[in-house]
């Protein structure tokens, strides 16, 4: 392909990028269309129950007066080719006659899967796919993980001292990293499908798991994992805003009921140990149309999640400071030998105010 089709597809995946905090749970998309006297006209996805990116595109050209006939439409996803909350996009770049388009990815979805690019094919149109596919995939990577492994991409965060503790013996922990850390924490947050925390944290730290730092058209769903239904109707997670789903082993309705009556849901996922099974309730978040989930939570849930080989991505904020003797990141093992510690690959190291952020994961993690 030609150096102006990387750089349509490169604006495109730009559009999508600014659909990332908007869009959940559909996919964030971009789309751009040049009309054949060169004009780029270029959209996102909206929110939920509004414009595809495609059709937003077509909509704005509308709206401009100009005809998208002979266009060229360069696509970050496979345009959708069923009825859903709005009607396919397939179609609508069909009706709108236009000459080209580039996919970068195809649709995971089994409603999709290919049958967009068909579609297209079929009236005519010329279809290149796979240009920047590994950007567009990366972009998309928990709706990509919610569609072929029915499971959220996890996301795990951790802010904790150069030596690796998160908060004093006393579990005094506020503030280790710097308010450009904790901002940076916020927008990672924002893009996310839910917050999850355990119990352990709302009793010592009673927080309110929701985005404030940075600004956001949406809140995420807020998931406190309690397996005996700790926690307290006073609770700052479980006020305003955005919704709350409290996962226990065990529904006692005595103390169900208050949660309920603070307009909580509780779900009983136990299992055999009398814990809540985490791989249920990643299912069961992946049913509710969770891409991405964002874990903010103390050693012994962490280290569950650790043990159980949930953890898809680690987002690690390290102060340039040292705490000693504290609270540890994860509890988990002993091991046995070196050669049975997880192993990670660091995708990216950078300086966030005075700390540093680290992101990483267990090698081929995203191959599925």
């Amino acid at each position: 392909m030609s150096e102006s089709d990387v750089a349509g597809m490169r604006q495109a995946l730009g559009e999508a990028r600014n659909a990332q905090l908007l869009c959940p749970p559909n996919p964030a998309v971009g789309c751009v269309l040049v009309l054949p006297d060169g004009v780029r006209i270029a959209a996102h996805t909206r929110a939920v129950g509004q414009a595809h990116a495609e059709a937003a595109a077509l909509e704005i050209a509308r709206e401009m007066g100009r005809s998208p006939e002979g266009a060229t439409a360069y696509v970050t996803l496979e345009p959708c080719s069923h009825h859903g909350r709005t009607p396919p996009c397939a179609d609508a770049l069909v009706a709108a006659r236009v000459a080209r388009v580039v996919v970068a990815v195809a649709d995971p979805n089994p409603l999709v899967a290919g049958r967009g690019i068909e579609r297209l094919r079929a009236a005519g149109i010329q279809v290149d796919v796979g240009l920047l596919a590994d950007e567009a995939r990366e972009l998309n990577l928990g709706f990509f993980s919610r569609m072929v492994r029915r499971r959220p991409w996890v996301r795990m965060k951790i802010a904790a001292s150069l030596d690796g503790r998160t908060a004093l013996d006393d579990g005094t922990s506020q503030w280790i990293t710097s308010p450009e850390a904790r901002a940076d924490g916020h927008q990672w947050r924002a893009r996310a499908g839910a917050l999850l925390t355990g119990i352990g944290t709302v009793l010592e730290d009673d927080p309110r798991l929701d985005v404030r730092e940075v600004e956001t058209p949406r809140q995420p769903l807020r998931v406190v994992v309690d397996s005996r239904l700790q926690t307290p109707a006073s609770a700052r997670i479980l006020q305003p805003p955005g919704d709350v789903l409290v996962y226990a082993a065990s529904e006692e309705t005595a103390r169900a009921g208050p949660l309920r009556a603070t307009g909580a849901e509780v779900a009983c996922l136990p299992n055999p140990h009398g814990k809540v099974d985490l791989l249920a309730m990643l299912n069961d978040l992946a049913a509710r149309g969770v891409n991405e989930l964002h874990v903010e939570a103390g050693h012994k849930l962490n280290g569950s999640f650790v043990r159980e080989d949930l953890v898809d991505e680690y987002l690690v904020y390290l102060a340039p400071r040292l705490l000693g003797r504290g609270r540890d990141m994860l509890d988990f093992g002993p091991l046995v030998a070196l050669r049975d510690a997880p192993q990670l690959e660091f995708l990216e190291i950078e300086r966030i105010g005075p700390d540093l952020r680290i992101r990483a994961r267990p090698p081929g993690r995203d191959r599925f």
